[in-house]
């Protein structure tokens, strides 16, 4: 897994236009359409808004065709086992998915576009996202966002391990602002064992 962050007051993202499609934040009122979007999740979406999420939905042909998740409290990172907890005016993005029939469009892309833009507007300092195994590494970088950490994942038949390790090219200060907010209690995170707890959030 790799982490990366935006500093939306440098990032100068802007709303990325998908024809037949537009985007806005989603509201506990539309709570029932981004359930269906998010088929056998969708059970977590009334939760998530009630600890203070927020969703940005893309609609296209009358429905959700694409959605993602921004949270500035904890959130549990189910790949790594472990809290991110965001700095003040920070937040992070995750759990960001196309649907099936709309993949392909640059949805994802202009969804992100579109979170970076908020957050400068929102006066918020810092994005946080994190990427696996490469998968839409080039709609994030185009947002504005930097790979920060490399995170590797070794699972035993009795235990786990995180391999960590600063991003080619990161600047010092900004790979330890990422080892703080993933590093829980013990105030960073350090290569060490891993939790296998999972949790449904």
């Amino acid at each position: 897994m790799t982490l990366w962050a935006a500093e939306p007051g440098r990032a100068r993202a802007s709303p990325t236009l998908v024809i037949g499609a537009r985007i806005e934040e989603a509201v506990a009122g539309s709570a029932a359409e981004v359930a269906a979007a998010m088929g056998e999740e969708g059970e977590l979406v009334q939760a998530r808004f009630a600890r203070g999420c927020r969703c940005l939905a893309v609609r296209a042909g009358g429905e959700v065709a694409a959605y993602g998740w921004l949270s500035t409290g904890p959130e549990w990172i189910g790949e790594l086992g472990l809290e991110i907890r965001p700095g003040p005016a920070e937040a992070y993005v995750w759990n960001c998915v196309t649907l099936q029939p709309h993949r392909r469009r640059g949805l994802f892309r202009a969804l992100l576009h579109t979170a970076v833009d908020r957050a400068g507007r929102e006066r918020l300092a810092r994005l946080w996202i994190g990427t696996v195994d490469d998968v839409g590494v080039s709609a994030v970088a185009h947002a504005g966002f930097q790979p920060l950490l490399s995170i590797g994942v070794l699972d035993l038949p009795c235990a786990g391990w995180l391999s960590v390790s600063g991003a080619p090219g990161a600047q010092p200060e900004t790979v330890e602002a990422a080892l703080q907010v993933l590093g829980g209690r013990r105030g960073r995170l350090r290569s060490g064992p891993r939790s296998r707890v999972r949790r449904r959030h």
